[in-house]
């Protein structure tokens, strides 16, 4: 086991690598970059997020700095453009600058925002906190939800249970979760009807000053709309997965054996089934944790006011904010691999009869 660990610990470091270095690649050929921006700003053709759109229809002349050709950049000495290059670190050749972020990064030294003129660190160490919290809660509250609904379903398949309940993970599922949060915020954040909950940041400015129990009741109040608005998009998988999974073990030979040695329903279920079923949906537990994170409430964020890194990495894909971008990379690639690693050895705790150390020999 030790050794199986070890192997794939090691593993996370050439990956990391290839990400890194396949994003990079990316990067740098996508038009639009921090240089063209500032350039921009200083000309004052606007500058915006897009990609170079801001120099569309203009007659700019080329200005070539280096190994660099910059459109828009009408009226700017070359002197002032390396000095914007030098500004971003792109004086330097892609290789270079390439290795010294990967070296940096070794020491988890992610640099500092363009535009935010802060470490990347402290930037990710502030929306951390609002990131694991949706993560951790919606994750724990679907699966806490979604696995008993999933067993009973199957339990009851084909009952008035059954359909009714399948009709309604249906039309949440069909629901996207932005529209749910602001269904939610009309109805109980002060929208239209109900004052119910805050509608603005994970705790409220008083924060500190409040006891123990008014703490929790306030943490609580900040995190409960935008963790239903994630959950009721989100568990109509986990349930028809686990439903699914259930059924096609109850229906083989082993369970028919277990009945007939007279073991209760619950006896066969929770005592035979459940570790063969829950196999599958322990697989899919990295992919759904890590995508809480990121991709699956950035709009979530963004409707409750809330400061997280979802958000945070999309703002800084629009503004080019490269460290930013790479820093908040590494963080959800590392993530997903230690939690990758974490399913595997949940797996052989589920089910002691797989080996993957006698599988990777």
């Amino acid at each position: 086991m030790l050794i199986y660990i070890l192997k794939r610990l090691l593993l996370i470091v050439p990956t990391l690598f290839g990400i890194l270095l396949l994003n990079f690649v990316i990067v740098q050929g996508a038009p639009g970059g921090p240089v063209e921006k500032a350039l921009a700003q200083l000309q004052g053709l606007g500058g915006g997020g897009g990609a170079g759109g801001g120099f569309a229809g203009t007659t700019a002349d080329v200005v070539t700095s280096g190994n660099h050709n910059y459109r828009g950049s009408q009226g700017l000495p070359a002197d002032l453009v390396e000095r914007v290059e030098k500004l971003y670190g792109f004086d330097k050749p892609a290789p270079e600058r390439f290795w010294l972020m990967v070296k940096h990064y070794l020491s988890f030294d992610f640099g500092e925002s363009y535009y935010r003129d802060r470490p990347v660190s402290t930037l990710i160490a502030e929306r951390l906190p609002v990131s694991i919290s949706l993560g951790l809660w919606s994750t724990l509250i679907t699966y806490l939800v979604a696995i008993p609904l999933g067993i009973r379903k199957a339990v009851r398949d084909g009952s008035r249970f059954d359909v009714w309940t399948s009709t309604a993970i249906i039309v949440g599922y069909a629901i996207p979760s932005f529209l749910i949060a602001i269904l939610l915020v009309v109805l109980f954040a002060g929208g239209s009807y109900f004052d119910w909950f805050p509608l603005r940041g994970l705790t409220s400015d008083n924060f500190a000053q409040l006891s123990g129990w008014q703490k929790l009741l306030d943490y609580a109040r900040h995190i409960f709309l935008p963790t239903v608005a994630i959950v009721v998009g989100n568990f109509a998988t986990l349930t028809m997965l686990t439903k699914n999974s259930f059924l096609d073990e109850i229906g083989k030979q082993y369970v028919q054996t277990a009945r007939a040695k007279g073991l209760t329903e619950n006896r066969v279920l929770y005592g035979h089934v459940f570790r063969n079923a829950m196999l599958i949906i322990i697989a899919g537990f990295p992919a759904a944790f890590v995508s809480m994170f990121f991709t699956g409430v950035m709009l979530i964020e963004y409707i409750f006011s809330l400061d997280g890194l979802g958000l945070l990495g999309f703002e800084s894909v629009i503004n080019r904010d490269y460290p930013v971008v790479f820093g908040t990379l590494f963080i959800f690639t590392l993530l997903g691999m230690v939690l990758k690693l974490l399913s595997d050895l949940t797996y052989m705790w589920v089910d002691p009869r797989i080996d993957f150390e006698r599988r990777a020999r």
